[in-house]
């Protein structure tokens, strides 16, 4: 008797989109992080142009966190 295969639980698109999701968590971590280091040195440098650059960039990130 032929063993029968279990159905994957996860086809290719499901999987596809999974990674896609990994990859933008992993890229707006990044960056959230290097927003954070660039804001430290401006604030370092006495650069508010640069400062209040950031800080509104790192503000619409933080906006568009998930809920978990």
């Amino acid at each position: 008797m032929e063993k029968q295969q279990k159905p994957s639980i996860m086809n290719p698109s499901t999987l596809s989109l999974v990674a896609e999701m990994v990859l933008d968590e992993a890229l707006r971590n990044y960056r959230l992080e290097k927003l954070y280091k660039e804001i430290d040195s401006a604030l370092e440098a006495g650069d508010e142009k640069s400062f209040h650059t950031l800080t509104t960039e790192l503000k619409g990130l933080l906006a568009t966190k998930k809920v978990k």
